[in-house]
């Protein structure tokens, strides 16, 4: 392809390789931008879901105070509860030998 010597056959072959080469750019800066709108939303979607998880953790862990004094409470009743069997069986050991229970009873 031979280049244009004539000024105005030039000029106009100037106007067009310009516009098409404006085309060209603009069509890439399109794509680009597409590119980058495509990411923003992928990583808005992960942000999103590592929001949410760390907000269910957040509402988790409020509760280990929580569960600290319900395991310290629990632990006292099953101690009780441990004190009452000890109980229980004595009294049942006791029951069980003992002939004149009754008498037993109103003489202590």
């Amino acid at each position: 392809m031979e280049l244009p010597t004539d000024p105005a056959e030039a000029a106009t072959f100037v106007w067009w390789t310009s516009l098409a080469l404006g085309l060209v750019v603009a069509l890439v800066v399109t794509l680009l931008l597409w590119m980058i709108h495509k990411t923003a939303a992928n990583i808005q979607t992960v942000v999103s879901g590592i929001w949410d998880s760390g907000r269910r953790v957040a509402n988790n862990t409020i509760h280990i105070p929580i569960l600290y004094r319900i395991n310290n409470a629990a632990a006292k009743i099953l101690g009780t509860a441990v004190k009452i069997k000890g109980g229980a069986a004595a009294i049942e050991t006791h029951a069980n030998g003992c002939p004149g229970c009754p008498h037993c009873l109103l003489s202590h």
